[in-house]
């Protein structure tokens, strides 16, 4: 007669590492949110600096760029903000992967998909 009950150290270690997982993944958000990212354009002319969530923190225009079109001020505000998300995105999936391949899990799992 098989035993109904010796599944339940499978479950056990299933819940362990599924609350282990849970802890890393919770590291993972809190270090990318303390994270700053900063985007630049213009060759260094605008920085806008944005933490992990995405959420803008500071921006820096450089005064020659105040004499220029306003036009040209905006596309470089937006080039900048581009850069910065971009660079998020890269700051997330390296943390990510960390978190993934200690978990021995593929690296590409992206666990932090719309954050």
């Amino acid at each position: 007669m098989v035993n109904p009950f010796s599944k339940l150290g499978d479950i056990g270690n299933i819940m362990k590492q599924a609350k282990e997982m849970q802890s890393k993944m919770q590291a993972a958000q809190e270090e990318l949110a303390r994270t700053h990212i900063v985007g630049e354009a213009g060759a260094g002319l605008v920085h806008i600096t944005i933490n992990g969530n995405g959420e803008a923190l500071s921006v820096a225009i450089d005064d020659s760029v105040l004499e220029e079109d306003k036009k040209i001020l905006q596309g470089l505000v937006a080039a900048a903000i581009n850069d910065a998300n971009y660079k998020r995105e890269l700051k997330k999936k390296e943390i990510m992967q960390g978190v993934m391949t200690g978990m021995g899990l593929p690296a590409d799992l992206d666990l932090l998909k719309g954050m």
